[in-house]
């Protein structure tokens, strides 16, 4: 079986791999071995991650309705609700956007649904 030489792909490979592995520290973006492990680790982490970043944000969207909503006398649950029972279609996402940079758009909603 002939010899097969494998140093453009290897290198191209490897390349890729530093680049991603860029400030990581120490020997995790020095050397190879340690530089794949440490890649694969933060290829599942960012994987995860990103689903638990819709987690989070939907928890801070919560907080800013509900303390929003507190000030006009108002609790987060109660609020929800007459939402839905107003047939009000808008996501916690607007409803935050709102409550945050439009507050008086925010109360008239509030005043709409009490």
């Amino acid at each position: 079986m002939p010899r097969v030489k494998r140093g453009v792909g290897h290198l191209k490979k490897r390349k890729n791999l530093m680049k991603r592995v860029k400030g990581f520290s120490q020997g995790r973006k020095h050397l190879l071995k340690q530089a794949k492990m440490a890649d694969t680790h933060a290829g599942m982490h960012a994987y995860r991650d990103r689903r638990v970043k819709k987690r989070t944000m939907r928890g801070l969207w919560q907080i800013r309705i509900n303390g929003a909503v507190r000030e006009l006398g108002m609790t987060y649950s109660t609020f929800i609700h007459a939402l839905k029972e107003k047939n009000i279609g808008l996501n916690r996402k607007v409803l935050s956007e709102i409550a945050a940079q439009k507050p008086e758009i925010f109360e008239k909603i509030v005043s709409l649904v009490k």
